[in-house]
């Protein structure tokens, strides 16, 4: 096993201090949004087995079979096909939406053919991979997700009583709920910017009114007049206003698949996903929202987020259960005095402490490897497939890795 030394993303809508705290070290003051652990090019965590530190992806690219096993390397190729982050938000995120695989697959091809690059602001497609996601609550984490049912979003609308989202909310009555949703969605992101910053402004202003005032929509319309405050004259409120709002309990998650649109809002969560990075953007951002692929990509049928906890799975495990192929990700529970808990796993896994300390125990048969690693909060560990480890402590340890077998 491994140390990982990871890297700290430091986007405008991080939080000053949730992922300092997290990692017990001092806030500087800037935002601190995104812990990344794994083998992404673009922040990629580093190793140490003697030679000074490398990217973890070049520790694999240098024996891909011995990493990562041959399940994994013949699924995916000599990469880590996974990303886990903690991420400290503040601020919201983009409305965003992540394409499936086909979709990735042709978009990639299409934008390389036509010879966009791969930084241009445009580009849509920066590899040809799906994004699938999970993410679990560490505090209390609010966030938009999927589509409400038509005739809620229109009653949402109408309660806030402005004369401009009045279209919107006969659209949402008169039509077959999927077109509906399809239209109201259109026509917003495709109006006038200056005549919508004027309806959202009025929007934000209600929104703020009647969350004061308590109610059946008093949560979402908090939620909604936060989110203007940080992003005023966007047309991307009212697209929010489409979607379900959610606050997670600590331990509770979300499975984001393709087409579904989303948004973090608040907290401090743990985030895994497929190792790509594939975002079509709804609103909620000054970045590029390219509508008519968007609208190719976005699933409209609505539907209840469907709240993730973890199942027992043995051996002290606890899933979130997925269908993705990319990831898996569990949680043990370790209590002192107990024993040790056999984590050995024919496929790579990163393991992080995610409260109190732990320590995990290997057989150090490698050059830098260590056959004893204490872990307090927020430090994690890389071991590559079949390693021996085992975990003991007080805390929690979460494990992300790669089903297999009847996983």
């Amino acid at each position: 096993m491994d140390r990982l030394h990871n890297t700290v993303r430091p986007y405008a809508w991080g939080s000053t201090t949730a992922l300092p705290e997290f990692l017990g070290e001092e806030a500087t003051g800037e935002p601190q949004a995104e812990l990344w652990m794994g083998g992404h090019p673009l922040a990629p965590s580093r190793v140490d087995r003697g030679a000074g530190p490398a990217p973890l992806s070049d520790v694999i690219a240098a024996d891909p079979a011995g990493e990562l096993g041959d399940g994994p390397l013949d699924a995916f190729g000599p990469r880590l096909p996974f990303l886990l982050k903690v991420l400290g938000v503040h601020a919201p995120l983009s409305l965003q939406v992540h394409p499936d695989e086909r979709q990735a697959r042709e978009g990639f091809a299409r934008e390389e053919a036509e010879g966009v690059p791969l930084e241009a602001a445009h580009r849509n497609y920066k590899d040809a991979h799906h994004k699938p996601e999970l993410v679990c609550a560490l505090t209390p984490f609010e966030g938009l997700c999927g589509f409400r049912p038509a005739a809620e979003a229109a009653q949402l609308l109408a309660g806030l009583g402005v004369d401009a989202l009045k279209p919107y909310v006969d659209l949402l009555y008169a039509r077959p709920e999927e077109g509906a949703l399809r239209e109201v969605l259109t026509a917003v992101l495709g109006a006038d910017r200056e005549q919508m910053a004027a309806t959202v402004h009025h929007t934000a202003e209600a929104a703020g009114e009647l969350a004061a005032r308590g109610g059946e929509w008093a949560a979402d319309y908090d939620c909604y007049a936060r989110i203007a405050q940080h992003h005023p004259g966007d047309p991307g409120l009212v697209a929010a206003m489409l979607l379900h709002h959610v606050v997670l309990a600590p331990g509770e998650a979300l499975h984001l698949d393709a087409g579904v649109p989303h948004a973090y809002v608040s907290g401090l969560g743990l985030e895994i996903m497929a190792n790509s990075d594939n975002v079509l953007r709804c609103g909620l951002t000054p970045k590029h929202v390219d509508v008519p692929e968007l609208l190719r990509i976005v699933r409209f049928t609505p539907g209840e987020p469907g709240v993730l906890r973890p199942e027992a799975n043995g051996g002290g495990e606890e899933v979130y259960q997925t269908p993705t192929r990319e990831f898996r990700l569990s949680r043990f529970a370790l209590a002192p005095g107990s024993a040790p808990v056999d984590l050995r796993r024919e496929a790579p896994q990163i393991l992080l402490c995610g409260a109190g300390s732990v320590t995990l125990e290997g057989n150090g048969s490698r050059p830098g490897s260590e056959e004893r690693l204490p872990l307090r909060r927020g430090e994690s560990v890389y071991v590559p497939a079949g390693e021996r480890v085992a975990a003991r402590g007080d805390g929690t340890l979460f494990r992300a890795t790669v089903p297999v077998g009847g996983d």
